[in-house]
């Protein structure tokens, strides 16, 4: 099994579940992990999902489109966009928001 991906990409898009959120640019964190239906290497291009494909779609989804509320929207919308890819078996996307305004700090401060 042979897996692409995309670890840790920053774009900025106007994005949240509150109207003040669409006012400013914050940074959106990606990572988007395919897993390709063939199992047998191969060093062409077009037998594989070229990384900066999936850089596209995150900035696409992210940076060029108009305010979005759930990151669930984001996902969906970029996974619909990598599965129709015939090489794609499987797809796992997550997206961070290190800037959004939380009542209670977790994670690495």
């Amino acid at each position: 099994m042979f897996k692409v991906g995309l670890e840790d990409y920053t774009v900025y898009g106007k994005h949240g579940a509150y109207q003040a959120e669409h006012a400013y640019e914050q940074p959106f964190i990606v990572s988007i992990w395919v897993e390709l239906v063939n199992n047998q290497f191969s060093d062409e291009l077009s037998k594989t999902i070229n990384y900066a494909d999936l850089q596209n779609v995150a900035h696409n989804v992210i940076a060029n489109s108009p305010p979005i509320k759930l990151m669930e929207t984001m996902i969906s919308e970029m996974f619909e966009e990598i599965s129709q890819n015939k090489l794609v078996r499987k797809i796992s996307i997550r997206i961070q928001k290190p800037e959004a305004k939380l009542l209670i700090r977790v994670g690495s401060q």
